[in-house]
């Protein structure tokens, strides 16, 4: 088969094609269950799925490329083909996707030699070798070799972050290399001058954009005269830093401007489909002036939820397409009211029941606790430095960072940090916390009381900025540590080996005699094991507890904060098992008790965000 670009539509085999496309990123959802969300995408009436690929998941460090597991990209194209639809790729370089420094490697940047988004030979050349990675993935499954992908898009958003021809022009040039035939697009924001400056005559143009359709598409005509109207991200919705409103729209106005924009003859890419969730440490963070980093859930206030449940907006989109394209029939589970699962038949594999949810929400009893400090020979390999080194130097990706100096300060002092905390340090002295240092408040300087003894600085990376000016910053104590401005040095400082969570910990831990009480005092581990009959999605609730990280089976799920807007962390079903399951929690500060809760459904005031 062949898919190109014609005077006014995409041609499939040379006749017109529109494109109904759905994102889902399939480094946000568990891999047992992208068949489920693919599938879901079809009943929506979608031909197509889009995906970015994260570069940085791929390679954590240099040399490395992992295509396994969760990051088992060819793997997921293929059952969006099983599904008879067909793939958009956004491999980069740069993602945004407020996913972790925008999808770029950390260690690419950590010696301040290579460039960032420009045509630079260090960036050009690392660029190169990652797209040589991922040609053996993408290559064979080009719609012109059998396989599902159509569209390839080259870079993301360029033109709110500059205007470099020579660099796309790189760009394009690598992707072509590597044997990639499909058409080649690019998408910016239909305002300004982004259109141009993001893009090349040889990339087909398309738009980024949420409401005011009929707009927005006049633009995008105006910057491009022929071939076919894209929006390739239509936003029909948001997503949710942490301290701020979870964000919602209207599924009736969103819906109203996807029927704008198909009534014009537009393709469409929905962004997000199915959002998903940011497990582990690799949510991203914006910065305009003040430090926000994004929450774990990845919502969106999509069609399909978080735990992958159709919501109103589903059925409102739904309601358009069918307009435009026809629909495939919907099971019962999935209509409203349902309960938006689908289920294996024994038969062909695809059969849609609703599973059977289980009726109660769990108890779990915390009932094993020990201190940081305890378990700090099962997770740290301490080195010494005379300077606090980033966390980049130590090849740190994310997560924490602990730094020790000896001090003796028989009068106490003020500590300050010398250009900026990245991104947050409880400050302890001789094992008792005194006080932290918040980037997001421009934090920098801490009273510290009388000590002769070990000053510690737990700092932890909150989330690489993924848009901006600031992409490809190091993280940890910036620009070093004085006391009273005289400078700290002989420092000691170690990476904490949380994910995963190192083994000999976790055995650690399970071998502390249980306790009684409730309130918990940080930083500390907790965990306690629960029984389950019958295996499915689940939300953790931690209230009570102020800020950590938690994980099911030794996966990671990801940072709770009871600031908010998100009060549960969703738990996919397939990292649950039948009868015991282990809960592990690092509460960083304090937590009122030490029960935590199996939900069914997200806690009341929180809309998966």
């Amino acid at each position: 088969m062949r898919f190109a670009i014609g005077d006014t539509d995409f041609l499939l085999d040379g006749e017109p094609h529109r494109v109904l496309s759905g994102a889902i990123h399939y480094f946000r959802v568990h891999p047992d269950l992208w068949a489920d969300r693919i599938r879901k995408a079809k009943l929506m009436g979608l031909n197509t799925i889009e995906t970015y690929v994260a570069w940085n998941a791929h390679a954590p460090s240099p040399g490395v490329f992992d295509l396994t597991g969760g990051l088992d990209l060819g793997r997921f194209l293929d059952l969006v083909a099983a599904e008879g639809m067909h793939a958009i790729v956004r491999p980069g370089p740069y993602i945004c996707a407020e996913w972790a420094n925008g999808g770029l490697p950390y260690w690419l940047f950590a010696d301040g030699t290579v460039g960032v988004r420009r045509d630079e030979p260090g960036f050009l050349a690392a660029v190169s070798s990652y797209l040589q990675a991922l040609a053996p993935v993408l290559v064979p499954r080009q719609i012109d070799q059998g396989g599902p992908i159509v569209l390839v898009q080259v870079e993301n958003e360029y033109g709110a972050y500059g205007s470099d021809p020579v660099y796309l022009r790189a760009l394009e040039q690598m992707h072509r290399d590597i044997g990639l035939t499909v058409p080649f697009t690019s998408v910016d924001q239909p305002m300004g001058t982004m259109l141009e400056d993001g893009s090349l005559p040889s990339l087909h143009k398309t738009g980024s954009f949420g409401s005011r359709s009929a707009a927005r598409l006049e633009r995008l005509r105006q910057a491009q005269p022929t071939g076919p109207l894209m929006c390739s991200e239509f936003w029909d919705g948001w997503f949710d830093s942490w301290g701020e409103h979870h964000h919602t729209t209207s599924a009736a106005d969103s819906a109203a401007d996807l029927d704008v924009l198909l009534a014009a003859g537009g393709s469409v890419n929905i962004y997000m489909f199915h959002g998903g969730t940011n497990f582990g440490f690799t949510n991203g963070a914006n910065d305009k002036g003040v430090y926000r980093p994004i929450a774990t859930s990845y919502d969106y206030d999509a069609p399909l939820d978080e735990a992958g449940r159709p919501t109103p907006k589903f059925h409102a989109f739904r309601a358009v397409i069918e307009r435009y394209a026809p629909v495939p029939p919907l099971p019962a589970s999935m209509e409203p009211g349902g309960s938006g699962r689908l289920a294996s038949d024994a038969a062909d594999g695809v059969g849609l029941e609703a599973r059977i949810t289980p009726a109660t929400d769990l108890a779990v009893r915390l009932d094993r606790v020990a201190s940081l400090r305890s378990l700090l020979p099962t997770l740290t390999t301490w080195s010494a430095y005379d300077e606090p080194p980033t966390f980049d130097a130590l090849g740190a990706a994310s997560g924490f960072v602990l730094y020790r100096a000896e001090v003796d300060l028989p009068s106490g002092g003020v500590l300050t940090v010398g250009t900026e905390v990245r991104d947050r340090a409880i400050v302890s002295v001789d094992g008792v916390v005194v006080g932290v240092l918040e980037r997001e408040h421009h934090d920098r300087a801490i009273v510290l009381p009388p000590v002769t003894g070990t000053l510690e600085l737990l700092v932890e990376d909150q989330g690489r900025v993924d848009y901006g000016i600031r992409i490809g910053e190091p993280k940890g104590l910036i620009g070093g540590v004085a006391v009273d401005g005289v400078p700290l040095s002989r420092w000691t400082a170690s990476p904490l080996a949380l994910d995963p969570i190192a083994p000999s910990a976790l055995e650690a831990l399970s071998a502390v005699e249980p306790a009684d009480g409730e309130a918990l005092a940080g930083p500390t581990f907790a965990t306690g094991s629960f029984d389950l009959d019958a295996v499915d999605d689940r939300y953790l609730s931690l209230d009570g507890f102020r800020k950590g990280v938690a994980w099911v089976n030794g996966f990671c799920l990801g940072r709770y904060w009871s600031r908010g807007p998100q009060q549960t962390l969703a738990i996919p079903g397939p990292v649950l098992r039948s009868g015991r399951n282990e809960l592990v929690v690092f509460e960083l500060h304090a937590s009122a008790s030490r029960t935590a809760h199996l939900l069914l459904e997200p806690s009341l005031g929180h809309t998966e965000g």
